[in-house]
């Protein structure tokens, strides 16, 4: 019998055969042109053989992508682009001469140019930028948008060292530690400069990060900075300054020292459709967390877990992102206990989760593939199954496990699940053997965990069991929506009496988190608020002109679903100008069940806007209604 080596890919949702190969480095050489809206240039990939001589051919993701020349070791080869494959692209087929025996390695270099139908890049005229001085260009790769940048092994499954020689005319920021002699300035002259980055930690393709533009600099930490638009850069400074290095002290409290180096911000322009992307070095934030009151830099301790969780131990494939998401949310809560020093804290931040995993597995419906934790992609675009469910399922079952074998025994764990799989990739079946095989001399915690029913956490669809939270810090919250409640019932049927009159002082210290809870419960009534109550509420509780979109967009659903129509003119004011998914998608759900043709109006007003992953995801919205005449 021959000697061939098995390596099944674990990730459906690439064309690469990385079960022949392996990216062991990754070398981009790129110009950012403005005028054109397009990264040119050379990627240059280490590709390991992995098999003995089994295959004669490469084949790498692509979408959209020009590819102009294709050399291995130097020397000019034969490639094609094969037929696209939606939603996964056309696989670059590279034709070799021999096989290669296993351990020997290619360096494949592919000339190549985007185009104007790339997915993971945004462009913006200057008039869309703050300050409207520059362009502005950013990335946005996850979950399977590189290989619209450039041919890669696309995979989660795949990391490697990358090195970035980038060429602009502005200021440039990718997912590496910068040379100290880039420029921080833009060029006086428009002409193109050299700026170099290196990522010595091995990262998968989604991580590869670029943003250029108008862009400068200022210290939030010891290790950290804060880039955005110079226009901006004071009040992000003055936001991050104070939480940056608490996170980082909490989370190495936690799991281990930082292996990145620096940990820093850039804030970009409203239309990121994302809280944030954890690209290494550089979390990517959108500006909505700038609230001048920091109440919303929760979204930096999510992010900040990340680097841990996602990046450096990484889910093989998108259908187990629990375990980037529901990890990276379980570290998220545990910070917050640690910073605020009381572990309500994180119970508090859960109720919220819970709302969210409410609204995801509602509107999915209880018995839909995407609600559970381990789902079925094969032949699908993980952009669809983007909700709350893997970070919020995910955060309740590591919560469950942490409670069934107690917070000390768990605490012994995290950092050797993290040391144990860092720089690597894992599926939940891993996840699971890790954890058994860590307490197996331990009787007490390993008869424990033979109460966990693994198989219905993994596939059974719709609800979790609800923890038993510490609502301590919602009480009062509740107390107050209990009352607006008593507003629902309507006329023709028995009116509850009560002697409730809403006043200002009601929500008088609140945090916005509180408000945040409230209003999420507002939206759970069994019948919504009658109109002119919504409107009560929104004036009572200075709700409407509210700079904490956290806040104004769960009023703004509040007052679509009572039918206020005067609230209209502020919702489609917020869709163009907030990019960001989380807000963006229910505001539009609400819009359309109220006036769909003012969505559809609202849309083609601002779909220029919108970053093209959010503009496909609005676009099948309006499709679906549109379709069912709504």
């Amino acid at each position: 019998m021959a000697n061939v080596s098995i390596h099944t890919p674990r990730d459906p949702n690439t064309l690469s055969n990385y079960n022949n190969w392996r990216t062991t480095q990754t070398a981009v050489s790129l110009e950012i042109l403005f005028e054109e809206q397009i990264l040119q240039g050379t990627v240059s990939h280490t590709l390991k053989s992995i098999t003995n001589s089994e295959t004669k051919e490469i084949l790498l993701d692509t979408s959209h992508v020009q590819i102009n020349k294709v050399q291995i070791n130097g020397k000019q080869h034969k490639f094609e682009l094969l037929s696209r494959l939606e939603p996964y692209g056309s696989p670059l087929k590279i034709h070799l001469d021999s096989g290669v025996e296993t351990g020997k390695s290619l360096d494949v270099s592919i000339d190549f140019a985007t185009t104007s139908s790339c997915t993971a890049l945004q462009w913006l005229t200057p008039t869309q930028t703050s300050n409207k001085r520059h362009p502005y260009m950013f990335s946005q790769c996850q979950a399977i948008h590189a290989r619209s940048i450039f041919p890669c092994q696309d995979t989660p499954d795949v990391k490697a060292p990358f090195k970035f020689t980038i060429r602009s005319p502005l200021p440039v920021i990718a997912s590496g530690i910068a040379d100290e002699s880039n420029p921080t300035e833009p060029s006086t002259t428009n002409s193109p400069q050299t700026h170099t980055f290196t990522q010595s930690v091995p990262i998968p393709s989604y991580l590869f990060a670029l943003a250029s533009g108008d862009i400068s600099f200022a210290p939030i930490g010891p290790r950290s900075t804060v880039a955005t638009s110079p226009d901006r850069l004071s009040a992000c400074q003055w936001e991050f300054q104070h939480d940056t290095e608490p996170y980082l002290l909490a989370a190495e409290s936690l799991v281990f020292p930082y292996k990145w180096g620096q940990y820093c911000v850039l804030v970009l322009p409203p239309s990121f459709p994302y809280g944030g992307m954890e690209n290494p070095i550089y979390t990517f934030a959108t500006p909505t967390v700038i609230s001048g009151d920091r109440q919303n830099v929760d979204v930096i301790a999510h992010e900040l877990s990340h680097s841990w969780s996602g990046n450096l131990v990484s889910n093989c494939s998108w259908e187990h992102f629990w375990l980037n998401e529901g990890w990276t949310t379980y570290l998220e809560r545990r910070i917050q206990g640690i910073v605020h020093k009381h572990a309500r804290w994180r119970d508090f931040s859960a109720i919220i989760g819970w709302a969210a995993l409410t609204d995801s597995i509602k509107h999915y419906g209880e018995t839909h593939e995407f609600t559970k934790l381990i789902i079925d992609l094969k032949g699908k675009d993980p952009d669809d199954a983007f909700s709350s469910v893997p970070y919020e399922k995910g955060f309740v079952f590591l919560y469950h496990i942490e409670k069934l074998i107690g917070q000390d025994a768990f605490d012994r764990f995290i950092p050797h699940y993290f040391g144990r799989w860092s720089e690597k990739s894992l599926d939940s079946y891993d996840f699971k053997t890790t954890l058994l095989e860590f307490f197996e001399e331990d009787k007490t915690v390993s008869k424990k965990l033979e109460e966990i029913d693994w198989d219905t956490w993994f596939y059974k669809p719709g609800f979790p069991p609800k923890p038993e939270y510490d609502t301590s810090l919602v009480d009062e919250v509740y107390s107050l929506a209990e009352k607006w409640e008593a507003f629902t019932n309507i006329e023709g049927e028995q009116q509850q009496q009560s002697d409730f009159k809403p006043k200002p002082e009601d929500v008088k210290g609140w945090t916005a988190n509180q408000l945040v809870v409230f209003l999420e419960r507002v939206l759970t009534f069994e019948r919504p608020l009658p109109t002119e109550r919504a409107k009560e509420m929104g004036s009572m509780y200075s709700l409407r002109g509210t700079q904490n979109v956290e806040v104004s967009s769960r009023y703004y659903q509040v007052a679509l679903v009572s039918g206020d129509t005067s609230i209209k003119s502020y919702v489609t004011d917020m869709l163009g100008k907030v990019g960001r998914m989380k807000f963006v998608r229910p505001l539009y759900r609400c819009l359309i069940a109220m006036d769909v043709d003012l969505a559809v109006e609202t849309f083609e007003k601002n779909k220029d806007f919108y970053h093209p992953i959010c503009r496909a995801m609005v676009v099948k919205m309006l499709m679906g209604k549109t379709a069912q005449g709504a």
